[in-house]
Order: C-alpha cells, then structure tokens, then sequence
C-alpha cells in the first residue's frame, strides 16, 4: 500500500532515475561519427518504428497522471519522475524522426544524428539531476 508523502524525500529518492540519464552517451559519441562518416548504413527499423510512435503516444500521457498522482501525494519524487517521463516523449520524438527518415527516405545519416542530438538532451538532464535541480518546477 503507498504511503503518504509529506514531501520530504532525500536527493537519492528524488534522482531516481539519475543512474541511466548518463548511460547512452558513452556509447553513443564514439559510434555515432563513424557511423555518419564511414558509409556504414544502419539497418532499417520498422520495429523501432512502432515503439518510438508508442512512446509518443503513452508518455505524455503517462506523465500527466504521475504528476496527478505526485500533487496528490505531495511528493516531489514522483514529480520528478514525472518530468523525467516527459522528457522520455522529446527523447521518443527524436528518435522517431532518424528512424522514418533513414527508412523512408533512405537517409541513413538521419538516425545518428538524432541519437547525437540526444546526447546533450541527456547529458543536461544527468547534470542537472546531480545539481538537484532536475525538477525545477516541482
């Protein structure tokens, strides 16, 4: 059963999610340019596709609840959270434009480059949350 919060969570409740905010970049800024400059193509994602459209229909959807249920709560973690699941749907909105262009237009730089757009996103988000300030409006 939840309990009540009284809004009063610690840093570590309320960076929850701070462990994979930073995760993807390592990986992401070494692969990407190579992939871009090489003439290596990535693979076409239909799959991919249809998960991003998903995203883009469940997590704004999902946030708004969760911040129903963090003003009903009274607890700035589930804020944070959240706001955290917004920014999942910019996230989605991104990697659903590489992807169509890539498959649909056949540019395949379009799918690295989303996914180095993203890295700053990303890498704002995680130094922000380790601030303390990953929900300003909480």
């Amino acid at each position: 059963m939840p309990t009540q919060s009284s809004g009063t969570e610690t840093k570590n409740e309320h960076c929850g999610s701070l462990d994979s905010a930073f995760s993807p970049s390592p990986f992401i800024l070494p692969t990407n340019p190579l992939t871009i400059f090489c003439d290596t193509v990535p693979p076409h994602s239909v799959p991919g596709i249809v998960l991003a459209c998903a995203s883009l229909l469940v997590m704004p959807l999902l946030s708004r609840a969760k911040h129903k249920v963090a003003a009903h709560l009274d607890s700035s973690a589930m804020h944070a959270d959240a706001q955290q699941t917004q920014f999942c749907t910019y996230l989605s909105a991104i990697l659903l434009g590489g992807l169509v262009m890539n498959t649909v237009f056949g540019l395949s730089w379009t799918d690295p480059v989303a996914a180095l757009i993203m890295v700053p996103l990303i890498a704002r988000e995680g130094i922000e949350a380790l601030k303390g300030q990953a929900c300003r409006n909480c």
